[in-house]
């Protein structure tokens, strides 16, 4: 029997949690899930500039936001740790003096400007940018020259060949010995670059699959002929689609303010909203659409991850949405509605009663928790700005004497609840023999300001007896 799988997600955190990332993080995390594994989440934080606390604890809260939670990683030390590389240095030194040593890699002296000078030149010979490799000339040198420091590079083959792999979701792939080149694995201040690194911890990690996006199918190749000269078995590998904005250009963070996962937290949307839509980008289900966590554990293949680009949609988003919204808990909803109308100056806290009123009451109507507090503004202030138009049709010197009997007959209530306040409304338009409706759109007009509401009790319970009877009374003061 096949041993559970080891599967990690590796960012660079350089900004935060970008949708492409928390996509291949979710992959990972579904297949091991799936197959009883372990979800190791690794940083690679070598990009020394960039990689800062602020960068690694917006990667951290974007993961932890989506339920993304790792079983080995930081905060969560296993036996593979540490899991920042900057912390792995040593491991990384140990192995490029292994291969040093076995004649697989070697110390290059060539300057950074000497190499762009070379690519400049090799470019403008060929007119084709992207073609220059490295000549080697480094790779038999004897000598070091004096005062120069060195990067480690990988000696390639000298002989014919080509480095297969297969892809679990891409199919076999093959590339030529010919179209690689002596690529740099450290740098000369013992920086691990990306493709080197990353095998030493997957390694060391005992990493059985590596999912990643389709732009690091290149990287697969070097990354495998280093497992090669170091005797070792390499995991599994699966490249997804990319993810395509809205223009239809690869999703990027200096184009697209939508990569950014926790901007979507502050635009109201729900982490299992999110997590539903990103899954779909790449990977399906039949022609299943709104899908469950579990369901994603239960379901996930790599047979089903596609080969084309998904393509972002914010209005599809905002459909699913919706449709959490109506199918989560309103206790759920409500766990985190406060924080928007807070926001928007209302004094309210977490677990407040009135907080599950308000789903209930808007999640037929609105998209977004930001949307939900935006309806649900006005239902928080003391008192209400009535709309004209509305005011001039509903509240006349006819309705006046109905909203009267309302105010009356829904003050002597002992308990101010939704159904005992239609049975006012009821009761006065039974009395006066007119429609319900005559009765009940000039207590919303009068109540909340326009024509547009949950049902009338559901608007009078969610008010309260005090601030309902208020604007009945200002609305009834009207000349």
């Amino acid at each position: 029997m096949a041993s559970a799988p080891r599967v990690r997600f590796a960012p660079s955190p350089t900004g935060y949690l970008h949708i492409g990332g928390a996509r291949t993080a979710l992959f990972n995390y579904l297949y091991a899930k799936r197959h009883g594994g372990v979800f190791i989440l690794r940083v690679e934080d070598t990009d020394q500039e960039r990689s800062t606390p602020e960068s690694v604890k917006a990667i951290l809260d974007g993961l932890m936001w989506l339920g993304i939670d790792w079983d080995e990683g930081p905060g969560k030390e296993g036996p593979a740790a540490p899991y920042f590389q900057t912390q792995r240095l040593d491991l990384y030194k140990k192995y490029a003096d292994q291969l040093i040593a076995e004649g697989k890699a070697y110390r290059c002296y060539c300057t950074r400007e000497e190499i762009d000078a070379r690519r400049a030149a090799v470019e403008k010979a060929t007119g084709k940018p992207g073609t220059y490799k490295y000549e080697g000339t480094c790779r038999e040198l004897k000598e070091p020259p004096p005062g120069r420091t060195s990067v480690i590079r990988f000696k390639m083959p000298s002989q014919e060949g080509e480095v297969t792999f297969d892809d679990k979701a891409l199919g076999p792939i093959t590339k030529a010995y010919s179209d690689l080149d002596d690529w740099v694995m450290l740098r000369a201040d013992g920086i691990p670059l990306y493709n080197y690194g990353c095998v030493i911890d997957d390694h060391t990690m005992d990493i059985t699959l590596v999912g990643r996006g389709q732009e690091h199918v290149n990287s697969t190749f070097p990354q495998l002929m280093l497992y090669q000269a170091l005797g070792w078995k390499p995991p599994e590998f699966a490249h997804f689609p990319l993810i395509l904005g809205p223009d239809r250009e690869k999703l990027s963070k200096r184009k697209h303010p939508e990569a950014d996962v926790m901007l979507h937290k502050r635009h109201g949307i729900l982490p299992e909203a999110l997590l539903n839509f990103v899954v779909r980008l790449g990977w399906s289900h039949g022609n299943d659409e709104v899908i469950s966590r579990e369901q994603m554990i239960e379901w996930f293949d790599f047979d089903h991850v596609g080969t084309t680009s998904g393509v972002w949609n914010p209005e599809k988003l905002q459909w699913l949405n919706q449709q959490w919204l109506k199918l989560l808990a309103p206790a759920v909803v409500a766990s985190t509605l406060a924080d928007f109308l807070v926001a928007k100056g209302v004094q309210i806290k977490p677990g407040d009663p009135r907080l599950e009123r308000v789903v209930l009451a808007f999640r037929e109507r609105a998209k977004t928790q930001q949307e939900m507090a935006d309806m649900a503004l006005k239902y928080f202030q003391h008192g209400v700005a009535l709309e004209e138009k509305a005011a001039a049709k509903h509240l006349t010197a006819e309705s006046k004497p109905l909203l009267t009997q309302v105010r009356e007959h829904a003050a002597a209530l002992p308990e101010w609840t939704a159904a005992a306040l239609d049975e006012v409304v009821k009761k006065v338009s039974e009395q006066a023999a007119v429609g319900m409706g005559k009765v009940a759109q000039p207590v919303r007009v009068a109540v909340t300001g326009g024509t547009v509401s949950p049902g009338i009790g559901e608007t009078l319970e969610l008010l309260g007896r005090e601030e309902s009877l208020h604007r009945l009374d200002a609305a009834l003061a009207r000349p």
